[in-house]
């Protein structure tokens, strides 16, 4: 990649157990070569990973000219405490927080950073771009959630009227072209570092899941904008380190979104998602699994329901403090 005076972007990656896909994404970032900037950092930060993921990120062609640095953590802290570590090694103007499920094209970097350079673009503090997955899909940005996608979600009725219950993800015709968007996908999160810095980073709280969304929505309540740009791209596998363990996966996500719920709304709409989330939606995922004849999926669901219950979510998510006192107005 170019160096000099173009603008550096630090690249922060979050590993856990990921193994061959964290050594192809690295193996990607060898293969840059940008005109419009060049690599300040690349962090690996590891969350107490017990394969060989890092031993195989050393064996990378071309490895040695990356200014790749390395963070072992002793246990595992989290997606969010884990991405705040990385970004806080850097100084660059940017920081790109990458999974190692992804996969980046040779000059992915260079469009966003000259749109970021643009100072007509100020107002922009997130940039994602184009995700492409092993079928060639192209998704990239959501909306915000609010109480009718939550719902939504919980019942397969964004699926069945999406008019009516408009689904989290965004349709490809809706971002055709380009446009701000309340939120891009986390898997490729280009964020200013001043932004970065105003905000605290990510709220260590959310372990996994959410800690972008509610990112992002702190950056638009300070007037910065994230913004869908086509045009670059980048692979994304998807699921990455948390597809071994499903049933953590679904507890850790409920958890998060009750987290975030109780966090950003008011307290009759918290308490409601959470009564549903705990009655309604786990009615659903059961009735699923059994149509699909799936005792695993219907094991893993009630697994998932009890780590909740365990982690003291349970009772109708009476037991869910707010992180803050904020609504959703």
């Amino acid at each position: 990649m170019t160096t000099g005076t173009l603008p550096q972007v630090d690249v922060v990656i979050v590993n856990w157990n990921t193994r061959d896909l964290l050594a192809d994404c690295i193996g990607s970032l060898t293969q840059l070569a940008g005109e419009r900037c060049s690599l300040g950092r690349v962090v690996v930060v590891d969350n107490a990973s017990h394969d060989d993921s890092l031993t195989r990120i050393k064996a990378v062609k071309g490895v040695d000219r990356l200014p790749l640095e390395i963070i072992q953590n002793s246990e595992n802290r989290g997606f969010a405490q884990a991405c705040n570590q990385g970004a806080r090694v850097g100084r660059a103007p940017y920081v790109l927080f990458l999974n190692p499920d992804t996969r980046v094209s040779p000059r992915a970097l260079d469009a966003p950073v000259a749109f970021f350079e643009d100072p007509e673009n100020a107002q922009v503090g997130i940039c994602g771009i184009e995700m492409v997955d092993r079928t060639g899909t192209v998704s990239g940005s959501f909306r915000f959630p609010t109480v009718r996608t939550f719902f939504g979600q919980m019942t397969h009725l964004s699926a069945l009227l999406p008019e009516v219950f408009p689904p989290h993800q965004m349709t490809v015709d809706e971002i055709r072209g380009g446009k701000p968007v309340d939120q891009v996908i986390g898997a490729f999160f280009l964020v200013r570092r001043s932004l970065f810095t105003l905000l605290d980073g990510f709220d260590e709280r959310f372990f996994v899941y959410f800690e972008e969304v509610d990112f992002a929505y702190r950056a638009k309540q300070k007037g910065m904008l994230s913004y869908y740009l086509p045009g670059a791209s980048v692979y994304h596998e998807g699921g990455g380190s948390t597809n071994v363990v499903r049933a953590r996966r679904l507890f850790l996500a409920l958890r998060s979104r009750l987290q975030y719920i109780y966090k950003h709304y008011g307290p009759l709409d918290a308490g409601l998602l959470a009564l549903l989330t705990l009655t309604l939606e786990l009615t659903a995922r059961l009735m699923l699994a059994a149509g699909r004849r799936s005792p695993s999926a219907a094991f893993e669901t009630l697994s998932a329901y009890v780590q909740l219950c365990r982690a003291g979510l349970g009772a109708v998510g009476a037991k869910l403090r707010p992180l803050r006192t904020r609504t959703n107005g």
